[in-house]
């Protein structure tokens, strides 16, 4: 209305021949509005997002956005809408959440694209995409993908490619280093937790320097269907890789818990990973994620087996070996503690050995054991809780602060357990979080989550 007024107030000769195409396209800019943007792009595939903008005088309260793919591009993950796919036409649809849009304000959502191609034939609600009544053609060049993060800034910028020098993890400068972060919860469960908007937080809010990504074997993970499940890592490989952050790729073998039991499994798995990513310098491969009930030798065995799997694509990669008893170091069983390892290390000299603890279960003989390792073995702690070794139960900072104190002055590194919304106190999102997608702040965190933000956001000096 406002705008048509205008447009009528112009009283010029002049005005009056041009007030039609005027209004049209006053019009035409008031529409909602649909952008597209490759903010990544690895070659194989690439990260889409769609920003959602009411530039008209209306509160919108529910979008659809509808585009074509060429044939051999394919969708795959996505966060913060619903989709229905009808061959190369795919329709993404608000949630319940963010389907309402006011004036002057704008929603997002994004995907991952499989393949070389772009969206085409854009609508929103019915209408171009563009905005106006005629349809306005997408570019077909591929947009120049733009980092999340600015260029140098970030953990991996700062650090290039890691290796294992003497006891310590280095950068490509030679220094000690420690890198400090989150881990997912199981993929097969809780992948909207670990989305682009919680990576975002992650990287930027937190100031984390590495993800784990915690891919199950077993408990409905990997062994359902292989191609999901690895899809599912490349995605997060890249959405990593995007931000700056290293990748810690976890084969979380939990049950059964002597590791060659899937060896044929992993052998495929890391093949397939280490072939697509052997360019990348932030790759991290935890190959057995927590042995139990089996000896250092079975181990080992497995670890000899599995590392030339990896050496033959990826040359350069640190590779985490996990340890007897729950990656306790043995401390919770009889199958070898940091002596029996050191004494019969694996064949590789870019390795390091993997340790777990849950502070309200594990106490001063877990810190004495991994005081002691540390002495003897490269250290790197991939998943830890202030709880019990459930992920469940009470806190226990004073003791979680001593294992860290202890970390720091080694330079080790750790990353937390859990990136979710899982009901257990281990979890750092309280129960719903993710279906929101509201990541941002201390406003959804668990006591444990303000807890461990603090802590990585102090990172180390690299």
């Amino acid at each position: 209305m406002l705008l048509a007024g205008l447009v009528a107030a112009v009283v010029t000769a002049s005005a009056a021949v041009v007030s039609a195409p005027l209004t049209m396209a006053a019009r035409a800019a008031a529409t909602p509005t649909a952008s597209f943007a490759k903010v990544a792009d690895w070659g194989s595939g690439w990260e889409g997002r769609y920003t959602i903008t009411n530039s008209g005088t209306s509160t919108i309260t529910s979008w659809r956005v509808e585009f074509d793919l060429p044939t051999g591009t394919t969708v795959g993950s996505y966060w913060d809408a619903t989709l229905t796919s009808s061959g190369q036409r795919h329709t993404f649809g608000n949630r319940a959440w963010n389907g309402t849009v006011t004036p002057g304000s704008s929603v997002t959502f994004g995907f991952i694209g499989s393949g070389p191609g772009a969206p085409a034939g854009c609508r929103l609600n019915g209408q171009p995409c563009a905005g106006g009544t005629t349809p306005t053609p997408t570019p077909t060049a591929t947009p120049t993908p733009t980092p999340t993060v600015p260029p140098g800034s970030t953990p991996v910028a700062a650090n290039g490619q890691l290796r294992v020098c003497g006891r310590q993890l280095c950068n490509t400068r030679g220094k000690a280093i420690q890198l400090r972060g989150m881990s997912t919860h199981g993929l097969q469960w809780y992948a909207n937790c670990a989305t682009p908007g919680s990576l975002d937080v992650l990287a930027n809010e937190w100031r984390a320097d590495v993800l784990r990504i915690s891919m199950y074997v077993q408990e409905g993970g990997y062994e359902t269907d292989p191609r999901r499940f690895t899809d599912l890592v490349h995605n997060y490989i890249e959405l990593a890789t995007a931000r700056g952050l290293y990748a810690i790729v976890d084969w979380h073998m939990l049950t059964p818990g002597d590791p060659n039991e899937n060896l044929g499994r992993a052998r495929t798995f890391f093949a397939e990973i280490a072939d697509r990513h052997r360019a990348k310098n932030n790759v991290i491969y935890e190959i057995a994620n927590e042995p139990n009930g089996v000896a250092w030798s079975s181990i080992k065995g497995y670890a000899d087996q599995i590392i030339p799997v990896i050496r033959t694509r990826d040359a350069d990669a640190v590779v985490l070996v996990g340890t007897p008893d729950w990656s306790s170091l043995g401390a919770s069983g009889e199958g070898g503690g940091p002596d029996v390892i050191a004494a019969n290390p694996v064949n590789d000299n870019n390795v390091m050995y993997v340790f777990h603890f849950y502070a309200a279960s594990h106490d001063d003989y877990y810190l004495d054991t991994v005081t002691r390792a540390a002495d003897r073995l490269p250290l790197f702690v991939t998943e830890f809780g202030t709880q019990e070794y459930t992920g469940d139960g009470p806190n226990n900072f004073t003791m979680a602060q001593r294992y860290l104190d202890l970390f720091a002055s080694r330079k080790i590194s750790w990353v937390n357990w859990n990136l979710s919304d899982d009901f257990r106190s281990g979890a750092v999102f309280t129960t719903g979080t993710c279906a929101t997608g509201q990541f941002s702040g201390t406003g959804r965190l668990k006591e444990a989550g303000v807890w461990i933000r603090d802590r990585i956001r102090t990172a180390d000096d690299f």
